[in-house]
């Protein structure tokens, strides 16, 4: 028997039983639907986290300073003022590392005409925008001269724009922070959220130097926060981390079996941390939208015994006339791999459209991928001939002479 054959002989059995055939396809339809939408979920959870990595920068490093008791209580670190300037620089002599920026934050509010905004000014160096892979959309970075001279100069972020000069342009205009006047020299590109969620826009960069003589003070001089270091590659950060804990431990004076006074945070692994933790989501979330397609299989299994019960008299007489063994079980699975398909194509659909309309109204990040769609098909094939596979068996089994007997 040709194939074309089989595949019109399929086509109309399945014709002939229109509503038990779309009730068969609806439990592909919902499966395929659930993976499709599920790892469009998944996936962009998992492409926002990777938005945000690459939003920090690469192989980055915070080194804190010291922790603090108070009524045995332990406080966070950077409550002690052990990390100097002059370590930072030591660092930056490291071969492994590629830049280092000192740290000076505080929260202060700043003012422009009749607006003002409250944001975080951070007191760094010119080696920051290495550091964090962030350079200034408008405008320039810090010069040698401001950091040396203390200059009233800020690059600020995109937030901050929005809120003290709307669509005018920043661009050396004076603001006031902290009642310091200070001239805008750049306008920082779009980071966006960070990890935490904390908005990386809604801030304002000065020369360190500045901060400390002019804007914050500080009682303990030559002190910073903390500091951000950039190892030169992916493959030196744990020599990196090595380096940096011998250094400030020779440079601070800790003996052997001594507490460290400083703390190294290895960001990068924190973030793929994160995003792995993602991506077990996104496959926890396909394989729980994958027990649709297996209930769906099922379906299929169940109405295709059924087929092969009511149309047992009709294999008896095709055999008796010629058809081979191979042509029932042909036809058969042939049946259960067209409903399986079908559904799967109406699943892509639905599955396509419930994503859109949840991005739309909910306003989540979802990513349909090629992948995903092609992924939900291949299984959905796949679940189709192993589900229909025992009931084409069983049809072909079938004796002819027991077949045409059968009431």
């Amino acid at each position: 028997m040709q194939f074309s054959d089989t595949f019109l002989e399929a086509s109309q059995s399945m014709g002939a039983n229109r509503l038990r055939t779309g009730l068969t396809m609806l439990g592909m339809i919902i499966g395929v639907a659930s993976v499709v939408l599920m790892l469009a979920i998944g996936q962009g959870a998992q492409a926002l986290v990777t938005e945000s990595i690459a939003s920090m920068g690469s192989n980055l490093f915070i080194v804190l300073s010291g922790a603090s008791t108070a009524g045995g209580v332990r406080m966070g670190g950077g409550t002690v003022p052990t990390l100097t300037y002059k370590d930072t620089m030591a660092i930056g002599e490291l071969e492994s590392i590629a830049a280092v920026a000192p740290m000076l934050p505080n929260s202060a509010p700043m003012v422009y005409g009749s607006n003002n905004w409250t944001t975080q000014v951070v007191g760094t160096t010119s080696e920051y925008f290495e550091v964090r892979d962030w350079q200034p959309s408008k405008g320039v970075v810090f010069t040698p001269t401001d950091l040396r001279s203390a200059n009233r100069v800020v690059l600020l972020g995109q937030t901050v724009v929005n809120h003290l000069f709307g669509d005018e342009d920043p661009l050396g205009k004076i603001l006031r922070i902290k009642n310091n006047p200070f001239t805008v020299v750049g306008v920082l590109s779009s980071k966006g959220q960070s990890l935490d969620g904390r908005d990386q826009d809604d801030t304002a960069l000065i020369p360190f130097t500045t901060a400390q003589r002019k804007v914050f003070g500080n009682q303990f001089p030559g002190m910073v926060r903390y500091a951000m270091a950039k190892a030169t590659s992916a493959e030196v950060m744990t020599a990196a981390e090595a380096q940096m804990n011998d250094l400030l431990r020779q440079r601070h004076r800790i003996r052997s079996g001594m507490d460290d006074d400083f703390s190294i945070r290895n960001l990068t692994a924190l973030a793929q941390t994160a995003q792995g933790a993602t991506k077990a989501m996104s496959m926890m979330l396909g394989a729980i939208a994958g027990v649709s397609l297996l209930v769906g299989g099922i379906g299929i299994m169940n109405i295709m015994l059924v087929s092969v019960t009511e149309r047992t008299r009709e294999i008896g007489i095709r055999m008796a006339i010629g058809a081979r063994t191979f042509d029932i079980l042909s036809q058969f699975l042939l049946e259960a791999l067209m409903i399986s398909l079908s559904g799967s194509l109406l699943g892509v659909i639905l599955g396509v459209t419930i994503a859109w309309l949840v991005a739309t109204s909910f306003g989540m990040n979802v990513v349909v991928t090629l992948t995903s769609i092609l992924l939900a098909f291949g299984v959905a094939a796949a679940v189709g001939i192993f589900f229909g596979f025992y009931p084409a068996k069983k049809a072909s089994a079938l004796r002819p002479i027991e077949a045409l007997r059968y009431q």
